[in-house]
């Protein structure tokens, strides 16, 4: 989700196995510099990707000598999605960001081939996508503050969280600015 020169990502941390809960600790965001990845679907392959991302903006940081912008590593998740096209992996990845020499603020998402899904105000992925839109739509509000955005994206995930039996199990959000990210945890329904 999009605020005033800030962005935010949240998930969930219940991994599962359809009705079967497994854990309440599998964090789907990851951190690659001033970039964050968050990857919902099959476990094996958000842990494949999460690595195989770690690995490439560190090759990147080590060619170009500077840490990978939000849109550069959005092309990079859309091309190594792209290029397993044929047996693709099983996510939904949502990338967030704020841009280092522009200081703007930018989210996309993916389908699980590539395709870039731009939006300027927020962007949903997972089981809960379909009660996450419904959420953000009523509870979104263009250029929020740090505070304000972290509240009305945890508001938004909580309460979509309750309305999908394969949600939950507590969140983790993170509010980044150009100077700070903040990360807080939330706790929520262990059903």
């Amino acid at each position: 989700m999009v605020g005033k020169d800030c962005v935010a990502i949240a998930s969930d941390l219940r991994l599962g196995s359809q009705s079967l809960g497994v854990s309440n600790n599998f964090e789907k965001v990851f951190n690659f510099g001033h970039v964050f990845l968050g990857l919902t679907g099959l476990a094996s392959d958000v842990t494949t990707l999460s690595e195989t991302f770690r690995f490439k903006t560190n090759m990147y940081k080590m060619r170009e000598d500077r840490l990978i912008e939000p849109e550069t590593f959005a092309n990079l998740v859309s091309s190594t999605l792209y290029e397993k096209r044929f047996g693709p992996y099983f996510v939904g990845p949502i990338v967030a960001g704020i841009n280092s020499k522009t200081e703007k603020p930018f989210i996309c998402g993916f389908d699980l081939i590539g395709c870039i899904d731009f939006a300027k105000d927020f962007i949903v992925a997972g089981t809960a996508s379909d009660q996450l839109y419904g959420m953000c739509e009523s509870v979104y509000e263009p250029n929020l503050e740090p505070e304000d955005l972290f509240e009305t994206i945890s508001q938004a995930l909580l309460n979509a969280a309750d309305r999908d039996a394969l949600s939950g199990w507590g969140a983790v959000v993170y509010v980044i600015t150009k100077d700070k990210i903040v990360k807080r945890y939330l706790k929520s329904r262990q059903d």
